[in-house]
């Protein structure tokens, strides 16, 4: 189970307590999140996925089923476009990168102010949550964000099933179709009434739909 940004294992408490029924769950900590020790330098979703890799072998986990939230999606599709795991449920997945005329004015102000008062727009343009990242976070979040996932999407030949909560803001039922798109043969749920955080919105209806997806495959 691979979470999201700045979040933790912890937020697959329900997953974990009901998969474990059936299977061997493995819940990690992404370096720099959780209870995971702080990054050293700035990770890409190339060096995020590497680092899984290395934490797969040093617990013996072989081609295992993915479960990922939002950023872990990212990650999941570097794993599974290299061929690393038999099969995924990715909730919220992140990946697509859209970008509306509004933000690209509001980059173009930024840069243009950076070059007389760097201070000032680092506080006036930056999110909140971004704004309270370290140094090293910061760098990361950025090499995240920018980079789009579509084409390696495209290179996945394992089963993946994407869930999406109908109401999600953050990861939105319109990039969910990218992606979907982008997978063949994958499958697509929409979860009514749930928002970016669908398997904890609606858990049943999630790990319902995820057991029948593993079981299938």
């Amino acid at each position: 189970m691979l979470h999201g940004y700045l979040s933790c294992k912890e937020s697959f408490l329900p997953q974990i307590d009901y998969f474990s029924r059936f299977y061997r769950v493995t819940a990690l900590d992404f370096p720099g999140m959780g209870g995971a020790d702080a990054l050293e330098e700035a990770y890409s979703v190339g060096d995020y996925a590497d680092w899984t890799e290395r934490a797969f072998k040093e617990l013996g986990i072989t081609f295992p089923l993915l479960m990922a939230h939002s950023f872990g999606g990212r990650v999941s599709i570097k794993l599974l476009a290299r061929g690393h795991a038999k099969s995924a449920v990715l909730c919220g997945c992140a990946g697509v990168r859209r970008r509306s005329a509004s933000y690209h004015l509001r980059v173009g102000a930024y840069k243009f102010v950076k070059k007389f008062a760097p201070a000032y727009a680092e506080r006036a343009f930056g999110s909140e949550d971004y704004k309270g990242l370290p140094p090293v976070m910061r760098e990361s979040f950025k090499k995240i964000v920018n980079e789009d996932l579509r084409g390696e999407a495209k290179r996945i030949v394992r089963p993946v099933l994407f869930i999406n909560g109908e109401n999600d803001r953050e990861t939105p039922v319109s990039s969910a179709k990218i992606l979907h798109a982008c997978v063949k043969g994958s499958r697509l749920v929409i979860l009514r009434g749930c928002g970016h955080f669908a398997h904890l919105d609606d858990p049943l209806a999630f790990q319902l739909a995820a057991e029948e997806f593993y079981h299938e495959d």
